[in-house]
């Protein structure tokens, strides 16, 4: 054996025309390419002097990221509102019912008041009939009275008219002054204070009216000049003018037909026609009209006597 037969040899091994030929084929090919893009481009191109960065994987994930945690920030929102608006729904809910239930309970109430309102106007009305059926009573008892009182006034009268005559005949001459002056001295009181009280009644229920002086309307001095004149006694027609008349007398020792006045003597504001029983008749104001109420109810500061 030579003593060079394990030597490696250092040359190349030979490629084989074939794959010289396909290389050669390759090569021209892209130079072609290159000759035709260069011939087609224009002749002052500019040489390219930026590139285009292509995304990393790194920024890749990065964005994804970004994507899937808006994407739940979003969805979190929505439920978020979609629980809102189902509370609101529910608050919107209670409060209907809240308020449906605070007008059937309204409603409720204003029935019971007016229920209570119709009961009490009901009652007002029995009471104001009661009233007046009581004073018409009262006003029919009066004018009986005062019938009775006219009868035996008118009954006196007649046995004196004959006393006078008998007297006339036996003294003669003198008998006619002696009846002329028995005539003078007979108008009882009693009977001039009946016919006051009795016509101040009537009216009991009649309207006030300023400068009212009948017949069916009234003010306070209006009734009382009217009450006196169907006793045949004039009155002047102002308040403070009829309690400066006659005498004044006190409270506690009133007799039925006195005036009684509020304010002073001389300057009274109101006046009434006391009737007895701790009772007087007045046209009060435009609210109560004519009526007949106590001494209590609403006090006098005095009172005069005509009679």
């Amino acid at each position: 054996m030579s003593h060079t037969a394990h030597i490696p040899s250092h040359r190349k091994p030979r490629r084989s025309a074939s794959k010289l030929a396909l290389r050669a084929g390759v090569a021209g090919g892209v130079l072609s390419t290159i000759a035709v893009a260069g011939a087609a481009g224009p002749a002052h191109a500019e040489p390219v002097t930026e590139t285009i960065e292509m995304p990393t994987l790194g920024s890749l994930g990065t964005d994804l990221a970004s994507a899937v945690s808006a994407s739940a920030e979003a969805s979190q929102q929505e439920a978020l509102d979609q629980s809102l608006m189902a509370q609101e729904n529910a608050a919107l809910q209670k409060a209907a019912q809240e308020a449906k239930k605070a007008k059937a309970e309204a409603d409720r109430k204003a029935a019971a008041e007016r229920a209570e309102k119709a009961r009490a106007e009901a009652e007002a009305k029995a009471e104001r009939e009661r009233a007046e059926a009581a004073e018409r009573a009262a006003r029919a008892e009066a004018r009986a009275q005062l019938a009775t009182t006219s009868a035996s006034t008118s009954d006196d009268d007649g046995s004196s008219d004959s006393s006078r005559s008998t007297t006339s005949r036996s003294d003669g001459s003198d008998s006619g002054s002696s009846a002329s002056q028995e005539e003078t001295t007979q108008a009882p009181a009693s009977g001039s204070a009946a016919a006051i009280v009795s016509f101040a009644r009537a009216q009991v229920g009649d309207a006030y009216v300023s400068g009212g002086t009948g017949p069916n309307s009234w003010d306070c001095s209006g009734l009382v000049q009217a009450a006196y004149r169907a006793a045949n006694i004039d009155l002047p027609r102002i308040s403070y003018q009829q309690s400066s008349m006659g005498t004044s007398v006190s409270l506690s020792d009133l007799q039925p037909g006195d005036i009684l006045y509020w304010g002073s003597r001389s300057g009274s504001y109101h006046v009434a026609v006391y009737v007895g029983g701790g009772m007087y008749v007045g046209a009060q104001n435009s609210s109560t009209g004519v009526v007949e109420r106590s001494l209590d109810w609403d006090p006098p500061s005095g009172a005069v006597r005509i009679l």
